[in-house]
């Protein structure tokens, strides 16, 4: 969230971390010879400047604003071709092998170098005059990063190399893969320190506790680790109170202006961080970011089957609705429809000017991204690149209801608990949604389903359904039931619940092992 605490992102720190041009892709992780740990490891000063720039390796692809193209990955979006992330719409149709270029490098070598840059604090952060409480909680940011980066690498490849050092030659990183398991446990590793040793505040820019609280949450219920993930969730919801909750504003929370408003920001428990004019999205190459990249050449266009799965104002599908008109499908809709979704006829405007924009390249869909879009600025132009900033939200607190209310029910089944956490999230101030309707969905079964309906609407086009779909192992079932608006049928193999190692990688490492299938 934008604060005045905010880490300082600057040439200086992005060198600080920078990596050595001599190891090319090999060692492409972090500094080697780019500081000299003589003269630099000599005051606080030192570290909170190299924290920060851990804290820059989250701009990067995935990690940063660019994390909403997942869901192009999904069915939730189509992704145009023209994308910051080449290549992404062919990995929707068939395309994915160890050759691609483009995104699939992308998702694994940017964790890499943020680990590797993580790994080199943790093994110079001790030569430092600072307090041992101090430096627990500067490693703990670390290691909650760390954690982050692993957990990208093992949702997307299975099991991956574990760096829990820096390499100082060759040998240390030409290792094989550990195991899925084994990555899964050092996550864990990781985030239990965080946790121990982080503030247990509000979040404010920097991991917290309940930052690294609710991304273990998120790890266990991804390992089907249900009861764990329950009592940890309910812990986090215990001790929420004047540090997480709900926004008041849903359509802000995704607006610059909105993440620096206390009583919208409360929901925020963790994101990457931007700030205009300095620290923008994207300048180079070529202006970009968000407003640019969604607002104007619409390179997400959200799917009519996601528009579809939004309900009416009584709770019903749009098939089972008496308010449902097919000559005004969009009226009487759950509001998180428009406040997500640039639906066919609208009119934005700037709520500043009055100003009309209607510069948006027409959408294959005839659906438009609205979330993170952000007017103010609009008319939106190359000049305005510089103005974009919004942070990109990881976790939040809707999350931590949803997720509670999933692992409860696949643990013990429905209760009162589970209804209380969807509904919350369903009637949260300017949504007011009604209550999940309790006897028709009365079992783990039925109930399963509407929460993952809930989960899609709630967390549409913020980069999480193609990990959910996978997690849930549906996404072999869900994808192929869709075509491109070019009519190219989805398709998604039992093969791609990983994703195939670069060709790059495995040329440089002869030890990795390429994933079965590919």
């Amino acid at each position: 969230m934008k604060s005045n605490n905010k880490l300082s992102y600057t040439l200086l720190l992005v060198l600080l971390v920078s990596l050595a041009a001599c190891k090319k892709n090999l060692l492409d992780r972090a500094p080697l010879d780019s500081v000299s740990t003589q003269t630099f490891w000599t005051s606080e000063t030192d570290v909170q400047s190299a924290l920060a720039g851990v804290y820059s390796r989250l701009q990067q692809n995935f990690l940063g604003y660019e994390r909403v193209y997942l869901d192009g990955l999904s069915d939730n979006a189509y992704l145009d071709a023209n994308t910051n992330q080449p290549n992404m719409l062919l990995m929707t149709t068939g395309g994915i092998s160890a050759t691609l270029g483009g995104a699939l490098p992308n998702m694994y070598s940017t964790p890499y170098r943020a680990i590797s840059t993580c790994n080199f604090f943790l093994d110079n952060v001790d030569k430092a005059p600072v307090t041992e409480a101090k430096k627990n909680q500067y490693k703990a940011e670390v290691r909650f990063i760390r954690a982050l980066c692993y957990f990208d690498l093992v949702q997307a490849y299975g099991g991956v190399v574990l760096y829990k050092n820096y390499p100082k030659t060759l040998d240390e990183v030409k290792i094989a893969k550990s195991t899925k398991e084994q990555v899964y446990a050092f996550i864990e590793e990781d985030l239990d320190f965080a946790i121990t040793n982080l503030p247990d505040e509000k979040y404010n820019g920097r991991a917290v506790r309940g930052s690294a609280q609710g991304m273990k949450a998120r790890v266990l219920l991804t390992q089907q680790k249900w009861a764990a993930a329950a009592t940890l969730l309910q812990t986090i919801m215990s001790g929420a109170a004047g540090k997480f909750g709900l926004s008041n504003n849903y359509a802000a929370l995704f607006k610059t202006a909105g993440q620096a408003n206390a009583a919208v920001n409360i929901e925020i428990m963790f994101s990457t961080q931007y700030l205009a004019v300095s620290n923008p999205q994207r300048t180079s190459p070529g202006a970009a970011g968000m407003d640019i990249e969604l607002g104007w050449y619409s390179l997400m266009q959200p799917y009519k089957n996601l528009v579809d799965d939004y309900e009416m104002t009584d709770g019903k599908s749009i098939s089972e609705s008496p308010l449902y008109n097919a000559a005004t499908p969009y009226a009487n809709r759950d509001p998180r429809l428009d406040l997500t979704i640039k639906l066919p006829g609208e009119v934005w405007k700037n709520p500043t000017t009055n100003a009309t924009w209607s510069g948006s390249y027409a959408p294959a869909t005839t659906f438009i991204t609205e979330k993170y879009v952000d007017l103010t600025r609009a008319p939106f132009t190359t000049a305005t690149a510089t103005a974009t900033d919004q942070d990109y939200i990881h976790l939040r607190y809707a999350d931590i209801l949803l997720m509670y209310a999933e692992a409860k029910n696949e643990a013990t089944g429905p209760d009162a608990s589970v209804y209380a956490a969807i509904d919350q999230v369903r009637g949260r101030t300017g949504i007011a949604m009604p209550p999940t309707d309790q006897v028709k969905y009365n079992t783990k079964e039925k109930l399963r389903d509407y929460i993952r309906h809930e989960r899609r609407i709630e967390f549409a086009l913020e980069g999480q359904r193609y990990n959910d779909l996978k997690r849930w192992n549906i996404a072999h079932i869900k994808l192929p039931t869709l075509s491109t608006p070019a009519n190219v049928p989805l398709k998604f193999d039992t093969k791609n619940y990983v994703l195939p190692f670069s060709q790059g990688e495995l040329d440089n490492n002869p030890n990795l092992r390429q994933n079965d299938g590919y």
